[in-house]
């Protein structure tokens, strides 16, 4: 690591279900060129490209959020500084992991998937991963989704022709056992879901919400939103009209990427 990079702060990118860290390519260039040393993590069975992970499912099955966290810490703990931590869907999830645990200076977390406490369900959400908790057998699998389950639980706010575009550039499989977590948090008092939403000492936290989005509807931020009153850290919340799921990979992503550079530079960081 050269001397100029060393003294950039870091900045890393956390990918969520049915995308790949090549996703986050465009920020990770912005990022670069607005002074951070920014890399996009890894989850554990993820191949170098998306391409290779299509080629390659069997290697994600059974990964569930505590494994994904935890590998995702191992990459923080190879950076100079405590990194700042952006997070999409179930990225934004394991921003605020890794945020509680005093592992990252700062997060954002970009239409997080419900941590523990978060109690709202939209019908939109509870389509939008019905195909896959609805068959308990893909617990311990990587299950892909169809284009047209694309479509509505990522690109429901863009063109059918940029939607198609999206789909054959970056949906690959996931594992699907955090989404079991996640709809089973509620009953289980050790939840893999569970974040430190109490650690008055963690570093500021932006919760951003796309107002279309079916599967973290805006109702479901808020509601993580509501988890944190109690503590005295710093926790804001923005919601954008007329985005869904997709808002970081779609034609919109520069909005929500200024949004981002604009709401560090204020703190600081």
């Amino acid at each position: 690591m050269s001397s100029e990079s060393a003294s950039r702060r870091p900045v890393v990118f956390v990918h969520g279900l049915w995308l790949h860290a090549e996703s986050w390519s465009p920020w990770v260039r912005l990022f670069r060129e607005s002074g951070y040393d920014a890399v996009a993590a890894s989850w554990p069975g993820d191949s170098e490209t998306t391409e290779a992970t299509r080629n390659n499912p069997g290697a994600l099955a059974g990964y569930g959020v505590a494994e994904i966290a935890d590998h995702i810490a191992g990459q923080l703990a190879g950076l100079p500084q405590k990194p700042i931590v952006i997070g999409h869907s179930f990225g934004g999830l394991l921003a605020q992991n890794l945020l509680g645990r005093d592992l990252a200076a700062a997060a954002i977390a970009i239409d997080p998937a419900p941590i523990k406490g978060v109690l709202e369900l939209p019908a939109s959400a509870l389509r939008a991963v019905l195909p896959v908790v609805a068959n308990p057998f893909n617990f311990n699998r990587a299950v892909s989704l169809t284009e047209a389950q694309f479509r509505y639980a990522f690109t429901n706010a863009v063109s059918e022709a940029e939607s198609r575009e999206l789909y054959a550039r970056y949906a690959m499989p996931a594992p699907a056992r955090p989404l079991f977590q996640a709809a089973t948090a509620a009953l289980n008092p050790n939840a893999a879901t569970r974040v430190n939403v109490a650690n008055a000492s963690r570093g500021p936290l932006l919760l951003l919400a796309g107002e279309l989005d079916h599967t973290v509807p805006s109702a479901v931020v808020r509601g993580a939103l509501k988890q944190y009153g109690a503590s005295p850290a710093v926790t804001e919340y923005k919601a954008f009209e007329g985005r869904g799921h997709s808002l970081v990979i779609d034609s919109g992503w520069p909005e929500i990427a200024a949004h981002c550079l604009s709401w560090l530079r204020g703190r600081g960081l």
